[in-house]
């Protein structure tokens, strides 16, 4: 047995659908990384071990699914490396999934699918899907994805290339373009795979199409014709999308949990304004779609510098859509000057905060609090205000 040659990456998955490999997946689903080797060893005297590494390897990509996916629907899934890495988090997929829905649309087609998670949600919103992938072992993974969660039914999992995909007859497109390549992420939308401006003239065809692309994009990248949406989970930004076929030109944020959102209306940017007793740090959502000037006028607040967003006021204004901070002092940049003050307030647990800085916050954090010096906690904003390099010390606003 050992003299065969190796399994190919999708041979050994087929191998995992087997009964033999699906036992094999029960016994080693809650195996201690620390303990992998040993129970490797054991357990190939029983199984191939081709299958013993490939139930193992499923695993582990199982554990660092529950992130994203849930730990009950991660338990049943199947996953690739790059699966896990590049899957939408269930939270946006449905929040997608249920836009779509909301819209009257009933069937998609989901182009670039990966493993399934978009086609998933979508089919859990009640929506018919064809989840299309050129890669073998990715479409084999999907399918059994849609067979485990007994979706079946409403997703048909397709090997092809995209761009030669028929997709008239659905009433709308979904493309998650590849956006990663050997050396890492891809930054020019015109190296993703499929190209941007070939997503963006398949979407300008369909009834409606959504695009997901990296929330970097710049503004100026993004059609006349589509709108852009950021959207940040928990406060994370995870995507951008570009929607067709709903309100050309407009800009929102998106924030999960909710959905809460913040809509363009092309404000001017917020004037400067001296700091308040309060400092609210945006949404990255918020900041990604330059909405900062929305949310400054529902705060009725002013910036601290004209190229930095964190928004300044006189009275707190509680708002989803920044995090807000009770300021205490405001002093010049200097690293001896804000230990003698952390000393002086009994502070022992620092929050770094940063933006317009190019100071390290580990790297400050090590210089000004020593091992033990009290109990207190606060945060420090390095910025600058006014152009000048400053560090705002405070507190988070409780609810």
């Amino acid at each position: 047995m050992n003299d065969l040659p190796p399994l190919t990456p999708l041979a050994s998955f087929a191998a995992l659908l087997t009964p033999e490999g699906r036992a094999l997946l029960d016994e080693v689903r809650a195996t201690d990384p620390a303990r992998e080797l040993a129970v490797a060893t054991r357990l190939r005297r029983e199984h191939p071990a081709d299958l013993v590494s490939a139930a193992l390897g499923q695993a582990r990509l199982r554990q660092r699914a529950a992130a994203k996916f849930g730990a009950t629907d991660a338990e049943l899934m199947f996953f690739t490396p790059n699966g896990v890495e590049q899957s939408t988090r269930t939270t946006v997929a449905a929040h997608r999934a249920e836009r779509l829905r909301a819209l009257g649309v009933g069937s998609v087609a989901d182009l670039c699918s990966g493993i399934g998670g978009d086609a998933i949600a979508l089919a859990r919103a009640g929506i018919r899907v064809l989840a299309v992938d050129r890669d073998p072992l990715t479409v084999a993974v999907a399918r059994a994805n849609a067979d485990a969660l007994g979706l079946a039914d409403l997703i048909e999992v397709r090997e092809a290339d995209v761009t030669e995909v028929d997709v008239a007859g659905y009433e709308a497109v979904f493309v998650d373009p590849g956006r990663r390549g050997g050396r890492g992420r891809i930054f020019d939308p015109e190296a993703y795979s499929p190209p941007l401006s070939w997503a963006v003239g398949t979407a300008s065809k369909a009834p409606l199409a959504a695009l997901k692309i990296a929330p970097g994009i710049p503004h100026e990248a993004v059609p006349a014709e589509a709108e852009a949406e950021w959207i940040s989970d928990g406060g994370d930004v995870k995507e951008a999308v570009l929607w067709f076929g709903t309100e050309p030109g407009l800009v929102r944020a998106t924030l999960l949990p909710g959905p809460r959102e913040v809509r363009g209306r092309g404000l001017p940017d917020p004037a400067v304004r001296p700091v308040g007793r309060y400092l609210y740090e945006p949404d990255g959502a918020v900041i990604r779609a330059h909405l900062v000037a929305e949310v400054a006028e529902e705060l009725d607040g002013g910036l601290v510098d004209e190229t930095i967003a964190y928004i300044t006021t006189d009275q707190a204004r509680p708002t989803p859509y920044a995090a807000g901070y009770e300021i205490t002092d405001q002093l010049p940049f200097s690293v001896k000057k804000l230990k003698a003050l952390l000393r002086e307030r009994g502070v022992g647990v620092l929050t770094v905060k940063k933006r317009g800085s190019a100071v390290e916050p580990e790297e400050l954090r090590r210089k000004v609090l020593p091992k033990s010096q009290g109990s207190k906690s606060a945060t420090v904003f390095l910025t600058r205000v006014a152009g000048a390099p400053t560090m705002l010390l405070g507190h988070p606003l409780t609810a």
